[in-house]
């Protein structure tokens, strides 16, 4: 899914978002598994919420996303916080055109879930390995079966403000842990709103099938947890499921 007009409403909407978690997670596994470098690659890096956290921490972050009009925010925001990222529009399924190996790769807030079939997810795999540094790290997140099935599953999403209206219709799909989701944006311009309609597709899988995928990819698993806790092990409410993989 290529973000259009949910772009420039993306941060308005994400207000809440728990970025800062996401920051704490990332920061404390590259301190477990004594990570030293700093080069960092973001892929799905969006408006560039977690880039320019971890840039602001002296990490050295690219930041790859399919949307130009996401990372035309990000680049925005980078410069207003007064840190350098590198951006580009690439798709995490082919990425290229790297000088140098990264010492960890993320890929955050569900994005691995847009992709649509078990062979994008393989090549994404395949694609980070081929742009990690020795025993590089990969940490990413995805809904768990539970949030798909029991959450998303015919759930309907609205907030009404003076700015921003949305109604948002969340139906199972065809693929077996496949959601769609249908929305509609009310965006106030001037004394009109302007609407703009979406519909965002994910897909989840199994916890063992990531881990194989991974493992064909040449990673080792070595950490698997739940909702932002390094603590924490999935269980069958899990919302979030963060899976760490080291590359051989």
């Amino acid at each position: 899914m290529i973000y259009k007009g949910f772009a420039s409403i993306y941060d308005y909407l994400m207000d809440d978002a728990p970025y800062d978690l996401w920051q704490s997670y990332i920061e404390e596994i590259i301190s477990t598994y004594r990570n030293s470098g700093k080069k960092i690659l973001d892929i799905g890096c969006g408006t560039g919420e977690i880039a320019i956290r971890l840039a602001k921490q002296g990490f050295e972050v690219t930041g790859v996303d399919l949307s130009e009009e996401m990372l035309a925010v990000a680049n925005a925001k980078a410069a207003e916080n007064n840190v350098k990222l590198f951006l580009l529009e690439q798709d995490m399924r082919s990425l290229e055109g790297f000088e140098q190996a990264f010492d960890t790769a993320i890929i955050c807030c569900d994005s691995l879930n847009y992709l649509e079939t078990e062979e994008d997810i393989k090549r994404t795999f395949k694609a980070v390995s081929d742009h990690l540094a020795e025993n590089g790290l990969l940490i990413f997140d995805v809904h768990s079966l539970y949030k798909i099935n029991h959450i998303f599953a015919n759930a309907t999403f609205t907030d009404q403000d003076e700015e921003v209206s949305y109604i948002w219709n969340s139906y199972l799909a065809d693929e077996p842990n496949s959601i769609e989701h249908d929305l509609t944006f009310f965006v106030k311009e001037g004394h009109l709103y302007e609407r703009y309609d979406e519909v965002h597709y994910q897909r989840t899988f199994k916890e063992e099938q990531y881990v194989k995928w991974l493992e064909d990819a040449n990673f080792k698993v070595v950490q698997i947890n739940a909702d932002f806790s390094v603590q924490s092990k999935p269980n069958e409410q899990s919302e979030r499921i963060f899976f760490v993989a080291q590359l051989r």
